[in-house]
């Protein structure tokens, strides 16, 4: 039996998926409005993906018939994993985690779903902490292959190793991570946004560029505006603000004003109409400016930084080289594993770029990872 506690977006997909693979579900919310959405929702999801062969009429009704819509958490009583998957908020996560305690039995694994705070923290709630865990999937949940795996400070190994085995069996692909903020992706995957936003507002280029650029030069399947507005500003942000705060306010990770200005307006992209793009019908699409040079630019500089942050990521064990590229080519679909594509365009390129730069700025923020330094050194590469 599974538990999962939160009716959103997140926490429906999760039912979902584990529903799909066989499992009864509990899944609850305290708000019935929506608890009663994400049954709506959920049977429509269904009936939708039986409309494009994907499932069929029979399977429809054999996983919603596998979830129970739990209008009290004393419903998770039998639950053997319970994720949670709420607001990312420390203290009301603490408490959903106090008050199962004393609901399941000693041999249920806790979870959580967060992206960035810290899983210890959340165990630290409980008084037998060693069976807290995260479990973090990626929205829509039912899509994203990948689930990074959290172990807190205090989780026994017997937890890690069911854990795994049981999203393994949900045809996930498991990556395996450290208790740091933002985990694997959340932490590599900020240049992706950041930098490009300092391109955009040193006046490099202009959204529609850098965007262009990214896609067409970089290969990535979106450029970093359209997937911050893709994502929610107010998500995105937030993410971004609680790295820079849980790493002891590194440069690194500096959130930047424009994207607080239009959180701060309630601009928060595709969901509220407005964000760096308007999305009214009305509004006409600005032509990129294609220039070869600036395009190459444009993505070496932020490419630089994403290599310079996995690297370090790999340097500081936060993940092994292989759950590293798992995780960014997996997780937030990547053209390819960022230390492979260090080793493409050579290690001793990728440290004379990032010198350059912090000889530009004299910002720690593109320091060099010493890893990557010693690489050089060496004339190592990450493959063979």
């Amino acid at each position: 039996m599974i538990g999962i506690i939160g009716a959103g977006a997140m926490g429906s997909g999760i039912a979902q998926v584990a529903s799909s693979s066989g499992h009864s579900v509990i899944l609850f919310d305290a708000n019935s409005e929506a608890l009663n959405k994400a049954e709506s929702n959920l049977l429509n999801t269904l009936k939708k993906l039986a409309e494009k062969n994907k499932i069929s009429e029979q399977d429809i009704s054999s996983i919603f018939s596998r979830i129970t819509f739990a209008k009290s958490i004393q419903e998770m009583a039998p639950c053997q994993l319970i994720i949670e998957a709420v607001i990312e908020n420390l203290s009301v996560k603490k408490e959903i985690f106090s008050a199962l305690e004393n609901i399941v039995e000693s041999t249920c694994i806790l979870a959580t779903n967060t992206s960035s705070l810290s899983v210890t923290s959340i165990a630290s709630a409980c008084k037998f902490s060693n069976r807290v865990i995260g479990i973090h999937f990626f929205n829509p949940a039912p899509l994203m292959p990948l689930v990074e795996i959290v172990p807190a400070l205090q989780t026994q190994t017997e937890t890690v190793i069911k854990s795994k085995k049981i999203i393994a069996d949900w045809n996930k692909t498991v990556v395996l991570a450290k208790d740091t903020p933002g985990f694997i992706v959340n932490r590599i995957a900020r240049p992706f946004y950041g930098e490009a936003i300092r391109i955009y507002e040193e006046g490099i280029a202009d959204i529609w560029t850098i965007d262009w650029a990214m896609k067409e030069v970089g290969g990535f399947r979106m450029g970093p505006f359209e997937l911050m507005d893709f994502i929610g500003h107010d998500v995105n942000y937030t993410v971004t603000e609680t790295v820079f705060k849980d790493f002891f306010y590194d440069p690194r990770y500096k959130p930047s004003f424009t994207q607080k200005r239009l959180v701060e307006a309630g601009w928060l992209g595709k969901k509220s109409g407005k964000g760096f793009y308007d999305y009214s019908d009305s509004v006409v699409k600005q032509p990129p400016h294609k220039e070869a040079k600036l395009g190459e630019q444009i993505v070496n500089r932020i490419l630089m930084m994403l290599i310079n942050e996995a690297v370090d990521a790999l340097h500081l064990q936060i993940a092994s080289k292989e759950d590293i590229e798992l995780a960014m080519t997996k997780g937030v679909n990547y053209p390819k594993g960022l230390l492979k594509w260090a080793d493409e365009l050579g290690i001793e390129n990728c440290v004379k770029q990032l010198r350059e730069l912090y000889n530009t700025y004299q910002e720690d923020r593109y320091r060099c990872s010493p890893l990557l330094i010693n690489m050089q050194k060496e004339k190592k590469t990450f493959y063979s």
